[in-house]
């Protein structure tokens, strides 16, 4: 997706602004300088982007946020993001107390690694391919990571029913 003109990167940054946002935001609360560092990189490189810039800007906001704070302070921050998160998309806000610090217990118990793979399908709702692009792996690694993230984090929940709506497809197909 050769970008040639103003007008066609004005195009795609509107298509996919709040989408690099929302995915910067759960991550850090450097969200403005991130997501705008993202935009710089991808019109620094308007040319060479992929036909679905998206997943490459997620990959490249990523790499950013993880070069700009590699500290416990962002498991910290996801983990609080994961009690207090509502997107209002279905996100159940009347989740029970006890289930949401369960939740955050076994978030917090999970690698970060394991946290953004299971962030990625839950949140973000890539697929798989689109995920491994991000985090620069194959779909089938991604997968067999995702899978094996899936089940740590099923070791320390309840019913699925008790999560939030966002983790329900947990244990679904990926």
């Amino acid at each position: 997706m050769a970008i040639e003109t103003d007008a066609e990167f004005s195009a795609m940054y509107r298509a996919h602004y709040a989408d690099v946002l929302a995915f910067v935001r759960r991550r850090t609360v450097q969200a403005d300088d991130v997501v705008g560092e993202t935009f710089l990189a991808a019109w620094r490189r308007r040319r060479d982007l992929p036909p679905d810039p998206r997943p490459w800007l997620f990959r490249t906001a990523r790499n950013l946020m993880l070069n700009a704070d590699r500290s416990a302070r962002r498991q910290r921050a996801v983990a609080v993001r994961v009690a207090e998160h509502d997107r209002g998309d279905g996100y159940e806000p009347m989740l029970t107390a006890e289930a949401r610090m369960d939740l955050v217990k076994a978030w917090r118990s999970l690698s970060t690694q394991d946290q953004e793979l299971l962030a990625l399908h839950a949140w973000e709702g890539l697929s798989d391919k689109e995920a491994a692009t991000v985090l620069g792996c194959t779909r089938a690694a991604f997968s067999m990571r995702l899978s094996r993230a899936k089940r740590r984090l099923a070791k320390h929940v309840g019913p699925v029913s008790d999560l939030p709506i966002a983790f329900a497809n947990l244990n679904g197909a990926s």
